[in-house]
């Protein structure tokens, strides 16, 4: 869906509000769980990198928008079964949203903050 984007504002810029807004809010919830963390566009989408492990990816579809939890997102705790994506992968796990649903901030942040424990393992 996409066009080729050189940086994540790039990406971001690009797309229909509510898409932006969503990957915007998982973007910021990134950064501030892991100041250090890098991200570059990667396979035409935006990517999260530490240590240069690649921990998170986002991207907008069509009908929704993705957070991916690539390193370890099998391996965390989601007892609010907040992922709803990629349940079957033994290492990843994802987040689709659609237009119009909401997204638990205080969920996100302690989804992150388990995948960089989970790291640290």
């Amino acid at each position: 869906m996409q066009s080729e984007s050189n940086t994540v504002e790039d990406y971001l810029k690009s797309l229909p509000q509510w898409q932006k807004a969503n990957l915007s809010l998982f973007r910021s919830v990134v950064h501030k769980i892991i100041p250090d963390v890098i991200e570059v566009i990667k396979w035409g989408v935006p990517v999260f990198t530490l240590n240069k492990k690649l921990l998170f990816a986002m991207a907008a579809f069509k009908e929704h928008t993705k957070f991916n939890f690539i390193q370890n997102g099998a391996l965390i705790d989601d007892a609010n079964k907040f992922f709803n994506n990629g349940l079957e992968s033994r290492k990843s796990r994802a987040i689709d949203l659609r237009q119009g649903e909401g997204l638990d901030k205080a969920m996100l942040e302690t989804l992150v903050k388990r995948s960089v424990e989970q790291l640290n393992k």
